[in-house]
């Protein structure tokens, strides 16, 4: 018998599988399953990144590349981050990965060391967690209230300070709150990071899906020595509509992104050509068909926040998202109440409910921290969208 290792063995198996099987079930037996649970768009990729790919293919550009990325493909990551975020890198200095998960998984590798603490806000993005413990690290959470927009504060960061603690993870715009942090609130962090030397992995893949005029700044902007202690993680996925492209990518201190490079290429070598030279095409194009995507998201986000506060009679309430493409629904208000006689207690109860019994998919919040919440992602069509919260509101005027 194969005995696993220690390392894997700690990683927590996903909580949203049972239900993301039996949402796949019922479509199957032909039942109209609304999903709010997708974290991506529901648009194509832009045709002319699609034909970037396939010129790639039709010239024969389909063999090993440096593991590290294309040099083209790393000067227009380059010119990227300058003209969006004014920040200066050398083509050494990024590396592109198979998706910015994997952009995340080898900067923590890189960085902890065994019983190293990293800071996470919560709500989180659920892998967050996971690659810490798989990297021998620990995380330390500090709750992001509703009150305060899901944003967590200078103040409550180097509270949680220890010394043992030897990063943060930065997600803004985030997932799963939607929360955008402003420019003032970053530069109070990025102080309390610099007085501790806490390296801050900033995690900026929705940085374009902004709405209501907030706009996004990068922590690595503060100053030059905040940009040395920050690793930048982006990608293509959310902003081009290139999920299934994989591909992401960090930007870094020359030191880190040399160790990195080396360990990619023992690991995983270099993303599929083909990919790479349409995200050219996608950072040096036409960015008009992402600037429709992020319109149609805004337009379906006001539409959402309409229709959820005609539910606030039913116990339901929410945090404004000024970014991302989710709402965390408030729901604990349901929570020790029942739905034809069945009592729930909580977000996973009400998420397993919701889908048996309304046929609407959604992510229960305890998976990213917050059991008192629900997410919903507008990432799906308005026709699609209103029809599931129609399906909620009458599923939680049900409850008593």
């Amino acid at each position: 018998m194969i005995k696993l290792s220690k390392r894997i063995s700690e990683i927590s198996p996903s909580m949203t599988l049972a239900i993301s099987a039996k949402a796949n079930e019922l479509k199957a037996a032909g039942e109209k399953v609304i999903s709010f649970g997708v974290g991506e768009p529901d648009f194509d990729t832009p045709a002319h990144i699609v034909k970037a790919a396939k010129d790639a293919l039709d010239s024969g550009k389909t063999k090993y590349v440096a593991a590290a990325g294309l040099p083209a493909l790393k000067k227009s990551i380059c010119a990227k981050l300058k003209r969006e975020n004014g920040l200066d890198y050398e083509p050494s200095q990024i590396i592109v990965s198979n998706g910015a998960k994997h952009s995340i998984f080898n900067a923590i590798f890189a960085t902890i060391e065994e019983g190293d603490e990293v800071l996470i806000p919560k709500p989180y993005w659920l892998t967050y967690p996971e690659v810490i413990k798989s990297c021998g690290g620990v995380p330390v959470y500090i709750y992001a209230t509703p009150r305060h927009g899901y944003k967590v504060t200078a103040a409550q960061i180097e509270a949680m300070i220890t010394p043992k603690t030897k990063m943060l993870i930065f997600n803004s715009p985030c997932n799963p709150t939607g929360a955008v942090y402003t420019e003032s609130e970053i530069r109070e962090i990025a102080e309390v990071c610099l007085q501790h030397n806490l390296i801050v992995l900033a995690d900026e893949i929705y940085e374009k899906l902004i709405y209501g005029g907030e706009t996004h700044f990068s922590i690595a902007n503060v100053s030059p020595e905040m940009k040395e202690n920050t690793i930048v993680i982006n990608g293509v996925s959310k902003s081009y509509a290139m999920t299934g492209w994989r591909l992401g990518y960090l930007a870094a201190p020359a030191s880190v992104a040399k160790a990195i490079a080396s360990f990619q290429s023992h690991s995983t070598s270099n993303v599929n050509t083909m990919t790479q030279y349409a995200t050219i095409a996608a950072l040096d194009g036409d960015e008009k068909p992402m600037l429709d995507m992020i319109k149609a998201f805004g337009e379906r986000r006001e539409k959402m926040l309409e229709v959820l506060d005609s539910m606030k009679c039913y116990g339901l309430d929410y945090v404004k998202p000024d970014g991302a493409f989710y709402v965390m629904l408030l729901c604990y208000n349901l929570y020790g109440k029942s739905y034809e006689g069945v009592k729930i207690h909580g977000s996973l109860d009400l998420c397993e409910l919701l889908l048996t019994h309304a046929k609407v998919a959604a992510t229960p919040g305890i998976c990213f921290g917050d059991d008192d919440a629900i997410r919903l992602s507008y990432a799906l069509s308005m026709e699609e969208m209103l029809e599931g919260l129609r399906r909620i509101a009458e599923f939680a005027a049900k409850v008593q």
